[in-house]
């Protein structure tokens, strides 16, 4: 008889996602559907439940993601280790030359920082943020999506050099429109918007607009100019009477308790100029909540530290950084 392969594991599709819940007590597991898959999923967690608002399964316990990893990594191990053979055969044959990347076990990237960078290295799987050494690593199974993505990552590198970043804002000082941008960047700090005089958004609750998730703090009635609208709020109708009112970011409170819409912003919610975020806008919005809740935190530690204590000791949950959200990607090998 023919020798047949051990059987693997079997992960539909092309990931697993698992990120800790919103407001800590569980995880959130999500992939495509697979009797196999889902069979040994409730099978290991008898108390998982599924959600239709999200389309994903909700396992409780506060160290649900922890369990569920070392679960997804034991339904891996191999495809894992496979992938990462392959990727580090890919990477000898054909490398990656740049200052900002180094090859040792895994692939670390150091760059400035830029937010343009972070957002490409969240897109990539299993890349993950290293607090002590404040570098991205991206093992090596993961060699072909950062390839994809580098020439946008090093462009972004080299233009955060603060050798250039100088030498922009040198260049912009000259520029005839220097004024003019000054002007609309002082606009843009004054923290406010304009909306129809009929159609304000509701006060006090998280919505989405074109300056992305904000809560409406008020108004007090001073009509938008038109022209204004036109230079610093391309964006909106500017038929009608217009408002101004102010707005703040939202805090991580505020939006762990707002539902999200069940369908996206139809062309009447977008002319509008605000509607109910859906899951997509809270992602977003929770994951800069978070970010900024860690910057005050971190404030607060330094403000803290007596003086010749290092960097060290501030506990690593208050530092502020930039890093990758409590998600896992898990890719067939």
């Amino acid at each position: 008889m023919p020798k047949t392969d051990e059987p693997k594991p079997h992960i539909p599709g092309e990931q697993v996602e698992v990120s800790r819940s919103d407001d800590g007590h569980g995880a959130v597991v999500s992939f495509r559907y697979d009797a196999a898959l889902i069979e040994r999923f409730r099978e290991r967690f008898p108390r998982a439940r599924w959600s239709e608002n999200t389309g994903a399964w909700f396992v409780p316990g506060s160290t649900a993601d922890r369990r569920v990893e070392v679960w997804l990594q034991g339904e891996l191990s191999k495809q894992l280790a496979f992938a990462d053979e392959r990727g580090r055969d890919a990477f000898a044959f054909d490398p990656i030359e740049s200052e900002y990347l180094e090859a040792g076990r895994d692939l670390v990237v150091r760059t400035p920082f830029s937010r343009t960078i972070i957002e490409q290295l969240r897109r990539i799987p299993w890349a993950s943020w290293d607090s002590e050494e404040r570098v991205w690593r991206v093992p090596f199974r993961s060699f072909e999506a950062l390839r994809a993505g580098w020439l946008s990552i090093e462009n972004a590198a080299r233009r955060a050099e603060p050798s250039e970043r100088k030498r922009r804002r040198e260049e912009l000082k000259r520029s005839p429109d220097f004024a003019e941008i000054k002007r609309l960047e002082a606009e843009r700090r004054r923290k406010r918007l304009p909306f129809a005089s009929s159609q304000l958004p509701p006060f006090g609750r998280p919505m989405t607009t074109n300056k992305g998730v904000v809560v409406v703090t008020g108004s007090d009635g001073e009509l938008a100019d038109a022209e204004a609208i036109a230079t610093a709020y391309p964006g909106t109708r500017s038929t009608g009477d217009h408002v101004w009112v102010f707005w703040r970011w939202p805090t991580l409170e505020e939006l762990v308790r707002i539902w999200p819409a069940r369908q996206s912003p139809d062309s009447g919610d977008l002319q509008r100029g605000w509607w109910q975020p859906t899951l997509d806008d809270l992602r977003a919005a929770r994951r800069k909540a978070r970010s900024i809740k860690r910057a005050a935190a971190t404030k607060v530690a330094r403000a803290n530290t007596p003086p010749g204590e290092t960097e060290a000791a501030i506990p690593a949950g208050s530092r502020q950084e930039e890093r990758k959200p409590s998600t896992s990607k898990i890719v067939p090998g």
